[in-house]
């Protein structure tokens, strides 16, 4: 467990048994690594300091623009995505506010919300990766607290000695009682939906079949596997005249793929924007207003890192324009002023994992440096080691 999960988790209660009814729905089905991060990205970029509904994330531009990109749905504004939308937004906020990252309360019928954990809610928006791991510490929390993690426990030890399913028949039948037992939802086909969101995150993390059909499945469930269903959507009312396979090739699988990763490049440079006041590199040109997000590697040849925080360095205009960029081209780097801006990226990723912080990877970073400047520093070299290695490669450069 990351120490900025386990410092939130620690001293709190999740037990199931303990709470109000209401507190049903500390899992769903539309509770996803994918959804979780994107909503929590929402969250993010809603005015900062105030409380917030699910109407409105619902309403924002940013929501609307960005839901179309990564999942490729209808416009919010659709009527037919009334019911949708409500849970898809809807059923992450109750997750989230559970495991107290929001707080929640009620205003007559509506639910509002606001942060508790800002820190802990970035790193959950950040990426897929670690909205999962959130989500298996928050399980293993909350069934633990629940007196319900040793029958997961079982059916992990049984599984990895004999794929025979009568063991994953056994703890579903066990989760059906726990959860009629200890919430309002009692309806068995309900229970049953929800049961793959709680099994296949574990299931992920231990490299042990999951659920899906109903049944258990006959291999390690995969990472890619938890992401949200698209089809979801495709039952929406379409104008007539219009086939299924014609409403869907409206949005091509290519634009939607590139607008995904602008979508991640701006949510990255969005965070780096957010953390810095001031210019990274502290030289003769920092002082001004830092206001510029730079790409150290060109995000146009370096695709693969576009949207690596490792690669993203706040700069003020006259160190952008003038030297990453020598006389404004931005089709061009300046090779000494790229090494200096890893010098000085390299301090901030050591600092920020000194503080605990989880924006960075410095695995990422060295791998990257290897990548795109043909070098082979060790992943396990020491951010002094990784300086002298930059340095070495400007002398020769």
């Amino acid at each position: 467990m990351t120490p900025l999960i386990a410092q939130h988790f620690a001293n709190k209660d999740f037990d199931l048994r303990k709470k109000f009814l209401g507190y049903s729905r500390y899992m769903d089905q539309k509770v996803t690594p994918d959804v979780l991060a994107f909503i929590a990205d929402c969250i993010l970029n809603l005015p900062e300091g105030q409380s917030f509904t699910v109407r409105n994330i619902w309403e924002s531009d940013y929501f609307e623009k960005n839901t179309k990109a990564i999942f490729g749905k209808p416009a919010p504004s659709n009527d037919s995505a009334f019911s949708e939308y409500n849970k898809f937004i809807g059923q992450p906020l109750k997750t989230l506010a559970y495991a107290q990252v929001l707080s929640e309360t009620k205003n007559g019928q509506t639910n509002q919300y606001a942060i508790n954990n800002k820190e802990l809610l970035e790193y959950i928006s950040l990426n897929e990766r670690g909205a999962l791991d959130f989500l298996c510490e928050y399980l293993i929390k909350v069934l633990t607290d629940s007196g319900f993690y040793s029958h997961f426990e079982t059916y992990r030890d049984q599984v990895s000695v004999n794929r025979d399913s009568g063991s994953f028949d056994t703890l579903k039948q066990r989760f059906q009682r726990f959860m009629r037992g200890n919430t309002e939802i009692n309806g068995i086909l309900e229970i049953n939906r929800i049961f793959p969101k709680v099994l296949n995150p574990l299931a992920v993390k231990e490299n042990i079949p999951g659920s899906e059909k109903g049944h258990m499945t006959k291999h390690p469930f995969m990472f890619s596997e938890l992401m949200y269903n698209r089809t979801n959507f495709r039952d929406l009312k379409k104008a007539k005249g219009v086939s299924r396979q014609e409403a869907i090739e409206l949005v091509s699988e290519q634009r939607q793929q590139e607008d995904f990763t602008e979508y991640r490049i701006t949510k990255a440079m969005e965070l780096i924007k957010r953390k810095y006041t001031a210019s990274e590199i502290r030289d003769k040109w920092a002082d001004g207003p830092a206001t510029y997000v730079h790409h150290i590697f060109p995000r146009a040849r370096y695709r693969k890192y576009a949207a690596h925080t490792e690669n993203l360095i706040k700069l003020t205009a006259e160190q952008h324009y003038g030297h990453a960029h020598p006389s404004a081209r931005t089709q061009e780097v300046d090779p000494d002023y790229q090494i200096q801006c890893l010098l000085a990226k390299c301090d901030s990723i050591e600092e920020s994992l000194r503080n605990g912080e989880f924006i960075y990877s410095k695995d990422s970073f060295i791998s990257m440096i290897n990548t795109c400047l043909g070098l082979e520093i060790d992943s396990k070299s020491s951010f002094d080691d990784l300086r002298k290695a930059l340095a070495r490669a400007q002398t020769k450069a």
